[in-house]
This record gives C-alpha cells, sequence and structure tokens, in this order.
C-alpha cells in the first residue's frame, strides 16, 4: 500500500506540469541566447550583401571594359550591356535592392575619338549607408 501511495504522489507531480519559477528561469535563458545570436545574425546578412555587392561591381566593370573593347566605344547605359548580349540582365544593387539605382561615372574623353558620346566609364552602388569597414558603399 506504501508503494501504491508513493507512486500516486509521484505521477501527481509529473502531471502538475512546470511552476512559474522553471518558466522564468528558461524564458530568461531564450532571451539571452537572442540577445547575443541577433547582432551576430544581423552583420552575417550585411556581410552577404557586401560580398554581392563587390561581385556585382566587378561583374559590370568587366563587361563595361569587354564591351568597349569589343566596340571601340564605351556603353551609353548599362541597357546596351545587356542589349548586346554582355549581361542577361543589369543585376540588382543589393544595398538599395533595385537594378534602377547603380550611379554610372562617365568617362571625360570617348574612347572612340572626339566623334563619339562619352560613355559610361564606371558604375559605383546608389546606396548612402556605411560599410562594416567604415567605408562607404558608394566609394566602391
Amino acid at each position: 500500500m506504501q508503494k501504491i501511495s508513493h507512486r500516486l504522489v509521484k505521477i501527481k507531480r509529473a502531471i502538475r506540469g512546470f511552476t512559474l519559477i522553471e518558466l522564468m528561469v528558461v524564458m530568461a535563458i531564450i532571451s539571452v541566447l537572442l540577445a547575443i545570436a541577433l547582432p551576430i545574425y544581423s552583420k552575417s546578412i550585411t556581410r552577404a550583401k557586401e560580398s554581392v555587392l563587390r561581385n556585382n561591381l566587378f561583374t559590370l566593370r568587366s563587361m563595361i571594359d569587354e564591351y568597349t573593347v569589343d566596340k571601340q566605344q564605351a556603353p551609353q547605359s548599362l541597357q546596351d550591356l545587356v542589349t548586346e548580349g554582355y549581361l542577361r540582365q543589369i543585376p540588382q544593387d543589393p544595398m538599395t535592392g533595385s537594378d534602377q539605382t547603380w550611379r554610372v561615372i562617365m568617362e571625360e574623353t570617348p574612347v572612340g575619338g572626339s566623334n563619339s558620346a562619352p560613355g559610361i566609364f564606371d558604375v559605383r552602388s546608389g546606396s548612402d549607408k556605411t560599410a562594416l569597414d567604415g567605408s562607404l558603399y558608394s566609394d566602391w
């Protein structure tokens, strides 16, 4: 009889669930873990966007150079690179989320001589935000 009543007490305790203190401790632990993890996650997202930006800028600049060498004149717009088959589409600026915000820098003296119109010499991000290293994305 003693064993049966002792088992009933254990079963009642198990059915009762968690106490409020136990739940508060668990919530506090979860809050501390989230406070540590969220800034790290946010920084990793920014690093990934910066990596995509570097890659897109490299690709655009390479295609501008190839177009200029092949056609003996610089492209007049980024859309010329797509039209002539150098790019499938204009890549997005990951910092602004648009393919329309690229800041193009026109050449001062045309490659094809004084008869041709000045074309694109360089391209930069249209974002005014600051990178993780402290530089502006628009200066990359």
